[in-house]
């Protein structure tokens, strides 16, 4: 397992970071040859599944998740949501946190474990920071949607 993390600071209020970041299928345009289908019916909570497919053609996985914790920002409290992924080829899980910052926005902090089917542990160092990068750029993707 691998774990990584992606913290970022912006100007938005939590409530409209935490609904862009549990934008499950606006997480699909944001990852290269990716596309997000919930499969549970709205709103998100607990229990909430939903599958990423990554690939093209026969060169494709799927990535299941659900949601097991939900607890939306509320007034003086962080949100935090954690998705377990329990997929053939990706497994592991996901944590995001946002934490309002007094005067000046929010605090995003995603923090993800994960190992890839069949990938030996000395690939973990390139593991980690391809997870950063990646999941970095999706961050920032889903911070700048409107």
């Amino acid at each position: 397992m691998t774990l990584f993390r992606v913290e970022r600071t912006v100007p938005s209020a939590p409530e409209e970071v935490w609904r862009r970041l549990t934008d499950w299928p606006a997480h699909g345009r944001q990852v290269p040859l990716t596309r997000t289908r919930v499969l549970t019916p709205g709103p998100n909570r607990a229990g909430t599944r939903f599958t990423a497919r990554t690939g093209i053609g026969r060169l494709s996985f799927d990535d299941p998740m659900e949601v097991v914790r939900w607890e939306p920002p509320a007034a003086g409290r962080a949100g935090t949501c954690r998705l377990e992924k329990s997929g053939r080829v990706v497994r592991g899980w996901a944590l995001v946190e946002v934490t309002e910052l007094p005067g000046c926005g929010s605090r995003v902090l995603w923090t993800e474990e994960l190992s890839v089917h069949g990938l030996p542990k000395a690939f973990d160092p390139l593991l980690r920071r391809a997870g950063r990068v990646l999941f970095g750029r999706a961050v920032d993707g889903l911070l700048r949607q409107g």
